[in-house]
């Protein structure tokens, strides 16, 4: 089974991309938000706009029964 990339429903702050990208590279979720946020200034506002597509771009996790 290949690895997908979702929004996290656990580990969210705003929509999950960033604790999505966690879960999916195996980081912690709070070094990834340090990135994004350092990506954000450095590329001059570049970055708020691609996090904004990723919102809309990456898939919630699809609801599965395991029960």
């Amino acid at each position: 089974m290949a690895k997908k990339l979702y929004l996290s429903d656990t580990d969210k702050k705003i929509a999950g991309v960033c604790g999505g990208m966690g879960e999916y590279f195996g980081l912690d979720s709070t070094l990834v938000r340090l990135i994004t946020v350092l990506l954000a200034f450095l590329t001059s506002g570049a970055g708020v706009i691609a996090y904004i597509i990723c919102c809309f771009v990456i898939p919630k996790k699809p609801y599965s029964k395991d029960w």
